[in-house]
């Protein structure tokens, strides 16, 4: 089995995770402190969010140099360092890898804009505008326009995200020829892999056609998924991949079952993607439209992604998500909060597929309590807040409390020491109240703690051949309140039940077995956000 199937992997957030020289925002020196953390907690990999130069108008999402190490965050000799002592350790490293789009303080794109016969010019996508406007109507993800103006050259130029993250030309094959051998210098220099940013937005629809509506739209059939994806990508593999012990996982931004089998599966593009129907449940027409979670659509989901592809990602959140345990479980009281996070990890962690847990998500950690605009660093909430109109400014802030991506990025807590132990100056974002009762150095002391459950739970996965290697089959399809599911193989099966609700259920069990792992579970009685995991073996089974 490949080794990205048989470990955990944990998301490191680098800004936020651990300050190693005291200045406010974490660094890789911190991170390297804190890698026996893992390691005690079962980690047998890590994706780390990208750590290269950069403006940061995006957090590190906007790239100024590939093959530098932005100063925040230290030194090349750091990062291997940090690779050498994760190795020693036995923990793969892979890397965030941006290539939709650059920073516009790039040297490609700093070059491209000087003139329209630059060499670099075709490494971005410009184009003349109509009228005196914009080329197309395509909406940003970040800005209402998918384009900006530049005076010097008098044309526009596309970016799907920020005006600062101007959009990478993949039809130039001399910028697909430089993004491939940087690729291979960092797996040259010993990493294992990498996580793909927005890889499926690569290519476009090279007539720039306007989208069908008035005013700026978003088609993601002129962007995502397009046939020449499918070639790069096997370009990339090809180029960069063959041949080496590494992976790659995709965020594969509008993936569907229907075209996810065309992306992963036969070895000749990706890995792995992430896929987004669940992070989609509890919105509407767009993330800040707010509804509640529907368990009969979440299990439509599991089941259609299981049965989808050969082997899933699994995860809550993420640094665009808010945290994990207030929007999917209950954290109006402590105990609620304490059950319901170990229930959502048992819910998702023994699928079938590879774990991929966010920082602070194993204590429990939970949104934060902004009450004003200053709190906020991120981009994509600042510019919600900028175009809302004044009508639309109570939903939006609403929106941010519940999804906005700051509340992924507040500091790990790890004891309950000033600042929570994160960093000995003044944090660049502020650190959540709650971690005198939320954080690493308590939790590790406790059997009944979420973090305790997190690492019987990884344990449990990563010594039983069943869920590895099990087939998945879902149990009680019907009930409105509890999650439940089997792996099995020929020789044992386990089965997971979650009470994902604060009403008592009762649970028949069909037959006798081991008890596993149980969260407020007694005498067939699951309380509210209780969970229970039993193993029948195949001699006491049926």
């Amino acid at each position: 089995m490949e080794w990205w199937k048989e470990r955990a992997f944990y998301q490191i957030y680098p800004r936020s995770f651990m300050d190693g020289n005291g200045d406010g925002i974490g660094d890789i020196k911190g991170i390297i402190s804190k890698l026996d953390y893992l390691k005690w907690l079962g980690i047998g990999a890590v994706w780390l969010c990208p750590v290269y130069a950069s403006p940061n108008a995006d957090m590190g999402y906007d790239i100024s140099d590939y093959e530098a190490i932005m100063e925040e965050f230290g030194s090349m000799e750091d990062f291997d360092l940090l690779l050498k002592e994760m190795h020693k350790r036995d923990i793969k490293l892979i890397m965030d890898l941006v290539v939709n789009h650059s920073s516009d303080e790039h040297r490609w794109f700093r070059e491209a804009r000087k003139r329209k016969d630059n060499p670099y010019r075709d490494f971005y996508i410009w184009r003349e505008g109509k009228e005196g406007r914009e080329p197309n109507n395509w909406s940003s993800f970040f800005t209402p326009s998918a384009w900006s103006y530049d005076e010097t050259t008098g044309e526009w130029y596309l970016h799907l995200f920020s005006e600062k993250q101007p959009d990478l030309n993949w039809e130039n094959p001399s910028l697909r020829k430089e993004i491939f051998a940087m690729i291979n210098r960092w797996l040259d220099r010993g990493v294992d892999g990498f996580r793909m940013d927005v890889i499926s937005l690569i290519a476009k629809d090279q007539t720039f056609p306007d989208a069908p509506g008035e005013g700026y739209q978003m088609d993601p059939t002129l962007f995502s998924f397009r046939l020449q994806m499918h070639q790069y990508l096997k370009e990339m593999r090809n180029t960069c991949f063959r041949g080496r012990d590494c992976m790659c996982v995709g965020e594969t931004t509008f993936v569907n079952t229907t075209n996810a089998p065309l992306v992963v599966g036969d070895g000749t593009e990706l890995d792995l993607l992430f896929q987004f129907d669940l992070m989609d449940i509890d919105g509407g027409i767009s993330k800040w439209d707010l509804r509640d979670f529907d368990l009969a659509r979440f299990k439509q989901i599991i089941c259609r992604w299981q049965q989808a592809i050969p082997w899933n990602t699994l995860f809550w959140g993420n640094h665009d998500q808010p945290r994990a345990v207030s929007r999917f479980g209950d954290d109006t009281s402590f105990l609620l909060w304490n059950r319901s996070a170990k229930t959502l990890a048992a819910a998702m962690y023994l699928l079938k597929g590879t774990p991929f847990i966010y920082q602070g998500e194993e204590i429990g950690m939970t949104n934060y309590p902004f009450k004003s605009k200053d709190e906020l660093r991120d981009v994509e909430s600042l510019n919600l807040l900028k175009h809302a109109t004044r009508d639309e400014k109570g939903k939006a802030w609403k929106g941010i409390l519940a999804k906005g991506r700051d509340n992924a990025r507040t500091p790990m807590q790890w004891n309950e020491e000033n600042n929570a132990g994160f960093t000995t100056g003044t944090p660049w974002i502020a650190v959540n109240p709650n971690y005198m009762h939320i954080n690493v150095e308590d939790e590790q002391s406790e059997e009944w703690s979420i973090l305790s459950f997190y690492r019987q739970l990884l344990s449990l996965r990563a010594s039983e051949k069943t869920i590895l290697e099990g087939d998945f089959v879902l149990l009680l399809p019907e009930h409105p309140h509890i999650f439940a599911y089997e792996r099995t193989t020929q020789d044992s099966r386990i089965c997971v039940y979650c009470n994902l609700s604060g009403e008592e259920e009762k649970l028949e069990l069909p037959e006798k077995g081991q008890i596993l792992i149980k969260e407020a579970y007694e005498d067939g009685i699951l309380q509210p956000w209780g969970c229970l995991i039993t193993k029948q073996n195949a001699e006491n089974s049926g």
